[in-house]
């Protein structure tokens, strides 16, 4: 993961430009198999937010995403996710409350409007879409870093290890660091989010095959993540890049409001992905 393929990866998932050819056909052939004008559909899907979450947010498309195996084959990871989480607002607001882990259980929380009203933000459910999608596709690699001048090391890292990121980010300078803010931040909230369990018990990796013992003594918890992240996000928002990619207010709504943003994430992994998670996310291993 390099600086410039991170920026990359995040002006994919600016307003209007994450919408394949593929899933504009798949919205309307959803929603309005029958109108005849489908160009002047998928220019006003693209260009009027109202009409966009009309469509992603319609009922049809999400039984359609949801029965369909290998959906995934015919969208893309953004369009999917997209239309998880405009479903799960509509779910959390009819139930009213949400729910937070007290000791072995859970209890409910009266708070889903505010989650609701910060999520249902075009920006904020734009950028979580991307960010969930951006762990479809991960990896592990080693990268020479400058240490001292004139030194280099040979760094192994895994995208998918808040450590590894961690020393990435120490040996960094500069603007160079705003990809790796973005992605620690991402990945605590990805954790919280969607494999929660793994902040609850015995420290195992999303997706990997075995319990792998912490970097350092202990194990991180589910409150270390929050904070993790909260802090992370925090330093990616007073980033110039984040400046430049507009998305600096993005970042402070998500170091203000963590623990709300990950609640959406819990309600999609909890009734939407359930067994599916090893399969869209499988590649991180």
């Amino acid at each position: 993961m390099t600086a410039a393929g991170e920026m990359g990866n995040v002006r994919a998932g600016r307003w209007g430009a994450s919408l394949t050819e593929g899933d504009l056909d798949f919205l309307i052939r959803e929603v309005a198999p029958n109108y005849g004008d489908t160009e002047q559909l998928k220019r006003l899907i693209v260009g009027d937010r109202d009409f966009r979450s009309a469509f992603v947010g319609h009922e049809r498309v999400f039984r359609r995403v949801m029965a369909d195996e290998e959906v995934l084959l015919k969208i893309s990871p953004f369009l999917y996710f997209e239309v998880l989480l405009r479903q799960a607002l509509k779910q959390m607001e009819r139930a009213g409350h949400t729910l937070e882990r007290a000791g072995t259980g859970e209890i409910p929380v009266f708070d889903a409007g505010d989650v609701v009203r910060l999520v249902s933000e075009q920006s904020i459910l734009e950028y979580l879409a991307g960010m969930l999608s951006s762990f479809t596709r991960t990896e592990s690699r080693v990268l020479p870093v400058r240490v001292a001048k004139g030194v280099w090391r040979r760094v192994r890292f895994s995208d998918m290890d808040v450590d590894s990121l961690l020393r990435l980010c120490q040996m960094s300078e500069g603007e160079r660091r705003f990809s790796y803010y973005k992605r620690i931040a991402d990945l605590c909230l990805f954790i919280t989010g969607i494999f929660p369990e793994y902040t609850y018990f015995d420290y195992r990796y999303p997706v990997a095959e075995s319990v792998r013992a912490p970097v350092r003594a202990g194990r991180r918890g589910l409150q270390e993540y929050e904070e993790l992240g909260s802090t992370f996000y925090h330093l990616a928002a007073g980033t110039d890049s984040a400046r430049r990619l507009e998305l600096a207010d993005v970042f402070r709504s998500l170091c203000e409001n963590f623990t709300a943003a990950k609640k959406p994430l819990n309600f999609i992994s909890r009734y939407y992905l359930r067994h599916r998670k090893e399969r869209f996310f499988g590649s991180a291993a």
